[in-house]
């Protein structure tokens, strides 16, 4: 399974609205009801574990969206108002009982922007470099991977918004975002610089920007 650079939390700081708006276009891992108490999110049915819920998913719960710090127990996680360092302690949003909870996935699309920014890189996703169509050298040469998070987050907020301006779906406000994520994707590849440890001593020995392909909608 490859890796990522972002994670959903990192989404909704550029897309606060991200699951009140177009949730439909995200995978739906749990939903239930529950109760927060300070920072724990309890759930009443169903299972974080078997859901394969995460660190860095977020939690619709009762249309305010937070950020899943860790999973507890199978029925219990820490959660919190969406932070700007993911290293920071957790910020409780207010207390409730019985309301909904649902949790949404785009790793699919952060997946596949991943991949084409690899690509771009001339890199390997991880434990994928061997063969004779493959680039010998994986993700885990970047020494500054954070500083491709940003990029994959355009990347897949626009491959979010174009797949949800499928016709018949589609409305002035997401076509305006489709436009403004693919230019703002573009910008970001042409400025962003990945480092490269090309032999594996730990120390960066090149530089690469991800400018070669565009994003399109099939």
């Amino acid at each position: 399974m490859p890796t990522h650079f972002s994670h959903d939390r990192d989404l909704i700081i550029y897309e606060p609205a991200l699951l009140r708006d177009i949730a439909w276009a995200s995978q739906r891992r749990l939903s239930t009801t529950g109760s927060i108490a300070g920072s724990t999110l309890t759930i009443d049915a169903g299972s974080f574990t078997d859901a394969a819920i995460a660190p860095g998913h977020t939690a619709l719960v009762d249309a305010v969206t937070l950020e899943i710090v860790s999973i507890d127990s199978p029925t219990t996680a820490t959660v919190s108002l969406i932070r700007a360092d993911t290293g920071g302690p957790a910020v409780p949003p207010l207390n409730a009982t019985g309301v909904p909870v649902e949790v949404h996935d785009f790793s699919p699309q952060r997946a596949i922007v991943h991949r084409q920014i690899l690509a771009m890189l001339g890199l390997d996703a991880q434990g994928e470099s061997e063969g004779e169509d493959n680039f010998g050298i994986d993700e885990t040469a970047i020494t500054n991977p954070r500083a491709l998070t940003r990029l994959e987050c355009l990347g897949t907020l626009h491959l979010i918004y174009a797949g949800a301006a499928a016709p018949g779906r589609a409305g002035h406000a997401i076509d305006h975002r489709v436009a403004m994520y693919q230019g703002c994707y573009r910008a970001e590849r042409e400025s962003v610089v990945a480092m490269i440890d090309t032999d594996n001593d730990g120390i960066a020995e090149a530089t690469r920007r991800p400018n070669a392909f565009t994003l399109t909608r099939a």
